[in-house]
């Protein structure tokens, strides 16, 4: 069944569940567990105010990033339906050019500090059993145990991807569904034993609490209480995934549920505040759930924990996807098996992230310590988020709100990532590295490919019309030996018939190849799954073809099986002359030989320092690099088993003379 996700429907909303909100609906995990460690645990003097003031600072700033931010505002800004920081440069990267850099930096953040994820949610789920004694069953307190069982399961979810994100959401949609109702009815069980907590709900708690003596972190207790909206942004992301109105939809239940869970947390943290500073320290969700509950509220959380994951995972597909078509990452392989364009998988940010995140929970071991480094980077992407929105609302003609909205925003996430900042030496360097490392192979693949340009702005690309007479003549000239009967060039025929020069310098330059037909194809992904069409132009000719193709996202891109097609089609039209090859073991055959030309644009040495700026020659030769290992365009476009010729053309054509050069 085929979930339409424009639509608000019961199927939707449930799929939405399995897929959007794990991040932060796993955040009741961990979150009033940092808190209390970050205000000393055993060293808590008054407990109420303590919780009070943390209460509200968590309701309010889920009220106002999430609520207001990301499901009032940054909804509105979708590019096709899709979200996320990507989307929305897209829509306004015509706006101002300084909007590269907080797109550059937001998204290299995201996708960094989103590695996490997985690993806090797991091993907080995991962590649960340690010391428990379940009938017969005794589960150890060593940490050991966890660390292996926390692989296990993240290594099989990462398996899973390729199975498609429509079927995971319909097998996630319902558990989630339990683990929301389940952490809202226990939270409610303990607010009934002290219902004064919901006086937390007023802003003066949350105002109050920051410059009160009981609060010994003063603005540093935002780093902790930041971490209960860690997933808004990644909900953004995922509004592709499952479509606004199902988000719409599901939000107000999930805010609901959320904050039962951590009024619940604070009364039993309020009635049971000698037991913060045990030998072994309680979580204060596991605490609160009743005893013959603890191991159905160990096996939800695992659960939930691992669409947490399932959450991060999807959004960082559609990121890159985004960063793909932006031209701000190397192309990569991307499958779709659902039967939606936005539910796609790409196996080598799969298996990226999979190695990343294990190594995080090797490298932190502890639950603990991933908590006090979680949610530094996601701080940077809000603020970028925050720009590019403040750049969206003044394009749609709100200049006043935009105004408004950047100033409150600007200083209220900059207010978080001063607290988290204190994260640093705490283990934040290392998804600020993971983010350096994103961000620096962003930058050499689109300021290489600018600079390229730039250097090049004049040459770079040429009317084909310009040379269809050397092209007609040197079909018909047989002192030329004969390359291929359909000499193919897979690339971008842009508008009044533009190529890039080195085509034309691969077929007439240095040894000319003499074809019957020259095809010049280009490959356009189409909205819907199986589109499959082309269009033809003779440019007025019988040897120069330009072709568009139209393929469905869930298409092969198989383009050596398309074009014999298309020459068929032409042939029996009359448009072509007949190809019958002398020699064929197939019998009937009309159809003569392909070959396809795929250009290798080498980065050569210009000579004098004069030509190109050393900074540029940099930015150039790290792009040529990552597009080398990056996804071939033989394998792209489906030719493994085809006979492709790679030509190494130079980066520059007809640069300027080395004008040091004298005659003696």
């Amino acid at each position: 069944m085929r979930v339409t996700t424009q639509k608000l429907t019961g199927v939707g909303m449930l799929i939405t569940l399995g897929i959007v909100y794990g991040d932060i609906g796993t955040s009741p995990l961990y979150v009033m567990n940092a808190i209390v460690d970050q205000a000393g645990r055993g060293a808590i003097a008054t407990v109420t105010p303590v919780m009070l003031g943390s209460i509200s600072l968590i309701f309010w700033t889920l009220m106002l990033i999430t609520t207001v931010k990301y499901i009032l505002l940054a909804m509105r800004a979708d590019n096709r339906h899709e979200g996320g920081i990507f989307a929305l440069y897209a829509l306004v990267r015509n706006h101002a050019k300084w909007l590269i850099f907080p797109a550059l930096i937001g998204g290299a953040a995201l996708l960094a500090d989103g590695t996490l994820t997985p690993a806090v949610t797991v091993t907080s789920a995991i962590e649960g059993l340690k010391g428990q004694t379940f009938g017969a069953v005794h589960f150890s307190s060593a940490q050991g145990w966890v660390l292996l069982v926390v692989t296990g399961i993240l290594v099989g979810l990462f398996l899973a991807q390729r199975l498609g994100t429509q079927l995971i959401g319909w097998s996630f949609g319902p558990l989630m569904l339990v683990w929301f109702s389940f952490i809202g009815l226990v939270g409610l069980h303990n607010l009934l034993s002290d219902p004064g907590i919901l006086r937390a709900l007023s802003p003066t708690y949350a105002l109050r609490f920051l410059v009160s003596p009981d609060n010994r972190q003063g603005i540093f207790i935002l780093g902790s209480v930041f971490l209960a909206t860690t997933g808004a942004e990644a909900l953004y992301s995922d509004m592709g995934q499952v479509g606004k109105r199902n988000i719409y939809g599901t939000w107000p239940f999930v805010y609901l549920m959320l904050m039962l869970s951590y009024l619940g947390q604070g009364a039993w943290v309020i009635h049971h505040a000698s037991q913060l500073g045990a030998v072994h320290p309680v979580n204060p969700f596991y605490a609160m759930v009743p005893g013959g509950w603890q191991i159905f509220a160990i096996g939800i959380a695992t659960v939930a924990a691992v669409i947490a994951s399932q959450a991060l995972i999807t959004g960082s597909y559609t990121l890159v996807h985004e960063a793909i078509g932006l031209k701000l990452l190397p192309r990569l392989r991307i499958k779709f098996p659902g039967s939606e364009k936005s539910q796609l998988y790409i196996s080598t940010v799969n298996w990226l992230l999979c190695v990343v995140t294990l190594s995080i929970v090797w490298f932190f071991r502890t639950s603990s310590h991933m908590e006090a480094a979680y949610g530094l980077a996601i701080t940077i992407t809000m603020l970028m988020t925050t720009l590019l929105l403040h750049a969206f609302l003044r394009q749609e003609g709100h200049r006043v709100l935009a105004q408004v909205y950047v100033v409150i925003f600007g200083l209220l996430e900059g207010l978080f990532l001063l607290a988290s900042l204190a994260k640093f030496v705490h283990g934040g360097y290392v998804t600020l590295c993971i983010t350096v490392i994103i961000l620096t192979i962003m930058v050499f693949w689109y300021y290489g490919n600018r600079c390229r340009s730039a250097h090049v702005e004049d040459a770079e690309y040429v009317s084909l019309l310009d040379f269809l007479p050397q092209l007609a003549a040197l079909s018909q000239d047989e002192q030329v030996p004969s390359f291929a009967t359909n000499l193919v060039y897979v690339g971008h025929v842009a508008p009044n018939y533009e190529i890039k020069r080195a085509v034309v310098y691969s077929i007439l330059d240095q040894q000319p190849k003499r074809a019957a037909v020259y095809w010049f194809v280009t490959v356009n992904e189409a909205d819907t799954p199986y589109e499959c069409s082309y269009t033809v132009e003779t440019l007025g000719t019988q040897n120069v073809m330009d072709v568009q193709l139209y393929l469905g996202f869930k298409k092969p891109q198989r383009v050596n099986v398309y074009l014999r097609q298309i020459v068929n089609d032409l042939l029996k039209a009359g448009i072509l002359p007949d190809q019958t090859p002398r020699y064929s073991s197939v019998a009937g055959r009309r159809v003569g030989n392909f070959k396809f030309v795929m250009l290798n644009q080498q980065f050569q040495d210009l000579g004098t320092e004069d030509d190109l700026p050393a900074f540029d020659r940099l930015l150039i030769g790290g792009r040529l690099l990552l597009q080398r290992v990056s996804l071939s365009p033989q394998r792209w476009y489906g030719l493994e088993f085809s006979d492709v010729v790679e030509e190494r053309v130079p980066l520059f054509i007809g640069h300027a003379p080395d004008r040091t050069l004298r005659r003696k």
